[in-house]
């Protein structure tokens, strides 16, 4: 169950993901049987329900489609030719020793290895990297299962009661996933213990009639020491898992893999560096770090259990109910579109006047690592169906300003960077800043860098580290 997130929608297959999805509405929160909250997603950030083998088949169905293959049954025993140090460059590939079962141990030669191979990643633990972080002291108990009773459609429901929290969710198929946290000590799951759980915490007249799947779990937060070692990279739960709360581990796994996949492609292709691959670590582990502290907030919410941690839970929903600042603040979040990457290069930040940069820092501004405006993107041309190439957004300051040529002049070693001339009526309540400038978007809509119109040597010099020169 996952929030849609922002820049990944192009690898194919969405529409069927989304045509077998169930889209929710809202959300709505209670506490011993009180409303405390209610919430209604904005229609463009609403996340979709599907159970994760539907989503396994339905990719699998688009990865054929494709002309991509599964080996199943096969199981990584070591890796040769990695470079502890971290360098991607040290050497030109990677040897994974693998057995297939019954066909015996063979050796593959590739180019890159990702690890995607969950929390108990034998492509992490065969690089010695360590899986840092805590487990929670309560268990969990999941059941899939149709019932009989009112519940609203399309609204996830959070009952929280002086016991612990219980939550429905609505899935495809008329089938709704109710979470409970267990009473202390609980490490087992009926369709008895669930109906108890139901009716001490729940809405009331909800019946459990025909389970589908059901679980117990405990839930951990960690995230590995790095996620990277020479050419072997980690993503999804190999590089991180966290608590479920607020739908955000399946996006930011996908932000790993889509991040990868573009820079991989561009290195691969030839058009950069495998430098290109350096800054994996430092940007999907911020990004990570945040989910991680979010989630934990939210889980340590569902397991209040003394009156005054209650009280105060209670009091920041309907506070926060009150605000109506949550779609604008909180749902984007969730969604992934908030996702920003600190600069750790001068070249990506501008070195213009003092005011700028002050303005340029105020919340809302468009910064150095954030996604670029959507619906600036679409009304520019600079994004469509297509995979997106490396865009410099150029914002003059007058009609007869000279930035866009010298700004193309600039780019002529790298033909493939695509030069978009914005209007500072577009662009400046964006920026804060009426000075002329640009700004670098990446392939995946991330700002790369900005700058003003003195700044065009510090642009170049960016890209000649992520992008290979023509001629």
């Amino acid at each position: 169950m996952a929030a849609r997130p922002g820049p990944p929608r192009r690898p194919g297959g969405g529409g069927a993901l989304r045509a077998a999805a169930l889209p929710v509405t809202g959300l709505d929160y209670f506490s011993g049987g009180t409303p405390l909250a209610s919430f209604t997603i904005p229609e463009e950030l609403r996340p979709v329900h599907l159970p994760q083998y539907e989503t396994e088949r339905l990719l699998t169905a688009r990865l054929h489609e494709l002309g991509g293959k599964i080996e199943r049954g096969a199981r990584l025993l070591a890796f040769d030719d990695v470079d502890y140090g971290g360098r991607i460059d040290a050497t030109d590939g990677v040897t994974a020793v693998v057995e297939h079962g019954d066909a015996g141990v063979r050796r593959v030669r590739a180019s890159f290895v990702v690890g995607a191979d969950g929390a108990a990643s034998a492509v992490r633990g065969a690089l010695g990297i360590g899986f840092q972080g805590t487990t929670y002291p309560l268990s969990f108990a999941l059941i899939d299962a149709r019932v009989e009773g009112e519940l609203p459609a399309g609204r996830l429901l959070y009952h929280q009661a002086a016991s612990g929290t219980l939550m429905i969710a609505p899935l495809p198929g008329g089938v709704f996933r109710i979470l409970a946290v267990l009473p202390e000590g609980g490490e087992r799951v009926t369709v008895e213990s669930m109906q108890r759980l139901l009716d001490e915490r729940g809405p009331g007249g909800v019946v459990i009639t025909e389970p589908v799947w059901q679980t117990v779990y405990r839930v951990h937060a960690r995230t590995a020491t790095e996620y990277q070692r020479g050419r072997v990279f980690l993503a999804g739960d190999s590089a991180h898992v966290h608590s479920p709360a607020g739908g955000q581990g399946m996006n930011n796994g996908l932000q790993d893999g889509y991040q990868l996949a573009w820079k991989l492609a561009a290195v691969l292709g030839g058009d950069s560096p495998a430098s290109l691959l350096a800054d994996y670590t430092a940007e999907r582990s911020e990004a990570t770090d945040r989910i991680v502290a979010d989630t934990d907030r939210q889980t340590r919410a569902w397991m209040a259990r003394t009156r005054t941690r209650i009280a105060v839970r209670d009091t920041l929903f309907r506070a926060a109910d009150r605000s109506g600042l949550v779609p604008d603040r909180v749902f984007p979040v969730m969604a992934g579109r908030r996702v920003r990457y600190t600069p750790v290069r001068p070249t990506q930040e501008p070195s213009g006047r003092p005011r700028c940069r002050v303005l340029g820092r105020v919340p809302g501004r468009l910064r150095t690592g954030m996604v670029f405006p959507r619906e600036l993107a679409v009304r520019y041309g600079m994004t469509g169906p297509g995979p997106a190439g490396w865009t410099l957004a150029v914002v003059p300051s007058s009609p007869y300003d000279d930035l866009p040529e010298l700004a193309a002049r600039a780019l002529d070693p790298w033909p493939g960077v695509r030069p978009v001339v914005l209007h500072p009526f577009d662009a400046v309540p964006l920026t804060g800043c009426a000075e002329a400038g640009y700004h670098l978007v990446r392939p995946d809509g991330h700002i790369a860098a900005h700058g003003h119109a003195h700044d065009l040597g510090r642009l170049r010099a960016e890209l000649t580290g992520v992008l290979r020169p023509r001629g």
